[in-house]
């Protein structure tokens, strides 16, 4: 397929995935469990950090989570007492431990103590906005506090690693993209959508090589600048959208 004909290739499988049925099956589904704006960050956030294996068992696991937290995260987090940690000693979602979710709860506490929302974790300040100065600015303040679990650094990478950041990107393109989908939410302002990456996984790599995306041998941040950056050439306000696309292709039509 030529460049002329990817354009409206993509924004038909943009258009036909971007939608509300998507939701049920995604991990997506589980901030969509919630209203309150904290609630969507916290488990939006959970969500995407535990996005790896079959989806089925992630969304799982975040019901799981839920459970633990009373069905209120954020009232959980900011109310809990140190003997409400306890029922969390035997979570685990592959490599993700309690050791792992320990700490989650501990950033979170701190950071609700200060900011009334995730958004400001993200923002650096006196500095100008862009992912790559955001992701590596959270990275830096998520394992700030004291005596941090060096095993959970594997699961917050950061541009600064080579990683390709595709839970943060998602996490990011969840928070931040507007539209009257209802897919994603669009609930912060700073990180503006023609700034957002697409989240590079094993299928969106795969369908973005075929496609002639990606030329890029290894699989890390500049492969996610590359992709991103060629995705532009079609919507330069919202790149983004086309992980929709990608990712459609990849999962559901085998592309």
């Amino acid at each position: 397929m030529n460049i002329i004909d990817l354009k409206p290739f993509l924004d038909a499988k943009a258009e036909q995935y971007n939608q509300p049925d998507f939701i049920p099956n995604d991990p997506i589904c589980i901030p969509h469990l919630f209203s309150k704006k904290q609630d969507i960050e916290i488990m939006g956030f959970w969500a995407a950090v535990l996005a790896w294996g079959q989806r089925k068992t992630i969304i799982n696991k975040c019901n799981e989570l839920i459970s633990l937290m009373d069905g209120a995260p954020h009232q959980f987090i900011t109310q809990h007492e140190e003997k409400d940690l306890k029922r969390f000693l035997h979570f685990k979602h592959r490599t993700f431990n309690a050791t792992d979710t320990l700490y989650f709860i501990e950033f979170f506490k701190h950071h609700y103590a200060y900011y009334e929302s995730l958004e400001q974790a993200f923002i650096p300040h006196n500095k100008e906005v862009n992912v790559e100065v955001a992701l590596n600015h959270f990275q830096t303040y998520f394992f700030s506090l004291p005596d941090y679990p060096h095993r959970t650094r594997k699961h917050v990478t950061s541009p600064n690693n080579k990683s390709t950041c595709k839970r943060l990107n998602m996490f990011l393109r969840w928070m931040v993209r507007k539209d009257d989908k209802g897919v994603d939410f669009g609930i912060w302002n700073t990180i503006q959508m023609k700034d957002l990456l697409c989240p590079l996984d094993l299928h969106v790599e795969r369908v973005a090589r075929k496609l002639g995306l990606i030329t890029r041998k290894q699989v890390d941040w500049l492969t996610t600048l590359e992709l991103s950056q060629n995705l532009r050439q079609f919507d330069p306000a919202d790149p983004a959208r086309y992980d929709f696309a990608l990712f459609g292709l990849g999962i559901e039509e085998k592309f």
